[in-house]
């Protein structure tokens, strides 16, 4: 790879490095500064190498397809071969990112000799050191697709081991960088816990079929992003009308199902590949002469869109709190960020249940409704919030946790999408509270839910729970012997018993605060251990002959 200084290029300046921060993994999504990142992107590339080795088109035509793509609403490109210095600059001038390939041998059986692996190993480390630093680099991308055939002759943990070494070879030479490996289908059983965020390759025609493994890759994905890295039709053996309409519903499939972003194969039909031309393969969203297709302007109007179209008649929600002498750093927070939810129709209510203080008074500074009852419970708090709800969809946030700005949305697209009578969401620890409260966040016996299926659930927590309101009040709301906790798990099978079943938005992320002390954590414990005897004697047949749930 040549690291040449970059030609002389027309036009404005790069941006200030001081400008372009590095992305960074927060939970499920991807953020830049403060500001949530949707990868709205388009392959580039493999293309004929030039007479003097250049992978790459010349920087005229470079600079072209760049300004094009940023009309279109691109954001990102991904290449499949280190680019060049100017042609990150290139990408900065146009205000793009670039997830960087690292291409190697990864067709032949690699680790069968240790000088191929070690070869492999300098290759990576040569090429981040080329682009490290670089504001442009979106992430590199350690590997892509190496073939199930291969994973199984050497075994699947060398090749996962192989993999995280690559993974801790580009964040030595750049430590800010996103890391990441290009999976797809057929080896969606290696286990690669260690990189920022999960990336898969997905060619699938039918929207059902697409939605339902986006859901399973969710489930893979577990809290880390998950980006698409390559979508697309060809247009050749369907037609460019066929193309713009598929292309249409992956990408909006693919952000409505709570991904971070996705690339679509590819920006133009010309594509250079073992030494040919392939010609018999139209993926692009422009022809070889760059000419558009209908698919570049419907991409221009989705991308422009994303996660969700505008003009989605969202219901109205109530969002209710329930504390009673809650922490008052926590709760400011969660009313902070509540008030910034990104949703057209909502109320928020705030049930006091008898604190001895007067804090929540704040509550009617954000515009929130404030109800104060005298000390009679979690189930008590939660029905009165019930009740005194307007809105269609009631979604419960405990008081020390706070929401993504997304969070009613991906909620309601779930509900506007499906028959669930409830549907609920990950909750995740937020960095910061301390090594105890890491420990605890790692701990048995904390508020997780609880799958049936990729997208049915068994449980939800209460902390990240929202119901339609009324399902609940036909089975009578909240059972209010439930004064501490328990009462969520109540209500998830009160609902189940009618048959009802309950979904899950795996983007639908509210960050919860775990205990910060062992006095604290204990005395949670021992309210759930009295809430499971509840629970027991209520429902004996969710229970085996040991006291555990069956």
């Amino acid at each position: 790879m040549s690291s040449a200084a970059a030609p002389a290029l027309e036009g404005k300046p790069a941006p200030s490095l001081r400008t372009w921060p590095r992305p960074e993994v927060r939970g499920k999504f991807l953020f830049i500064g403060e500001e949530k990142l949707y990868v709205r992107g388009v392959t580039y590339g493999p293309f004929r190498p030039s007479q003097d080795g250049a992978e790459y088109p010349n920087p005229a035509r470079v600079a072209r397809d760049f300004e094009a793509m940023a009309a279109a609403g691109i954001n990102t490109i991904r290449t499949y071969s280190v680019p060049p210095r100017w042609f990150l600059d290139a990408a900065q001038r146009a205000n793009l990112r670039v997830m960087v390939g690292l291409p190697w041998e990864q067709h032949v059986a690699f680790l069968d000799e240790s000088r191929t692996a070690r070869a492999i190993e300098a290759r990576v480390r040569e090429a981040v050191r080329d682009c490290a630093g670089h504001p442009a680099v979106f992430c590199y991308a350690v590997g892509n697709e190496i073939p199930a055939a291969i994973v199984r002759w050497l075994g699947r943990r060398r090749v996962e081991r192989f993999i995280e070494k690559l993974y801790r070879v580009a964040k030595a030479e750049d430590p800010a960088a996103l890391v990441t490996y290009v999976n797809f289908p057929t080896t969606e059983f290696l286990e690669l816990p260690f990189l920022d965020f999960f990336c898969f390759n997905v060619y699938l025609e039918s929207q059902d079929t697409f939605e339902a493994y986006l859901a399973r890759l969710q489930t893979l994905a577990g809290n880390r992003p998950l980006l698409l890295a390559e979508i697309g039709l060809d247009s050749r053996r369907n037609s460019e009308q066929a193309q713009a309409d598929s292309l249409e519903w992956q990408v909006r499939s693919a952000f409505a199902g709570g991904c971070a972003g996705t690339f679509v194969f590819s920006w133009t039909d010309e594509w250079h590949r073992g030494g040919y031309e392939i010609e018999n393969w139209d993926f692009g969203l422009t022809r070889r002469d760059r000419s558009p297709k209908l698919a570049l302007d419907v991409m221009r109007h989705v991308f422009a869109q994303v996660p969700f179209p505008i003009k989605t008649n969202w219901p109205r929600i109530s969002v209710i709190i329930c504390t009673y002498n809650g922490n008052r750093k926590w709760l400011l927070e969660c009313f902070r960020h509540l008030e910034k939810i990104d949703y057209p129709n909502y109320e928020v209510i705030v049930v006091d249940d008898g604190s001895t203080d007067r804090f929540t008074d704040c509550a009617r500074d954000y515009g929130f409704r404030l109800i104060r009852t005298p000390n009679s419970g979690l189930g008590n708090a939660r029905n009165t919030g019930l009740f005194a709800a307007t809105g269609e969809i009631v979604a419960y946030i405990d008081d020390d946790a706070y929401p993504d700005p997304d969070w009613l949305k991906y909620l309601a697209a779930v509900f506007l999408h499906s028959d669930f009578v409830g549907v609920g969401g990950p909750n995740l620890p937020p960095c910061g509270d301390g090594w105890v409260a890491d420990c605890v966040a790692n701990s048995p016996g904390g508020p997780i839910h609880v799958m049936l299926t990729d997208r049915e659930a068994e449980h939800i927590p209460g902390c990240n729970m929202a119901y339609r309101k009324s399902a609940l009040i036909e089975i009578g709301g909240f059972d209010e012997r439930f004064r501490v906790a328990g009462d969520d798990v109540d209500v998830c099978w009160s609902l189940q018993k009618r048959n009802w079943r309950l979904g899950f938005s795996p983007a639908a992320v509210v960050w919860h605060h775990r205990r910060n002390s062992v006095r604290t954590y204990l005395k949670q414990q021992r309210g759930y251990g009295r809430a499971e005897a509840l629970l027991e004697k209520k429902w004996p047949e969710k229970y085996n002959s040991a006291g555990h749930v069956s």
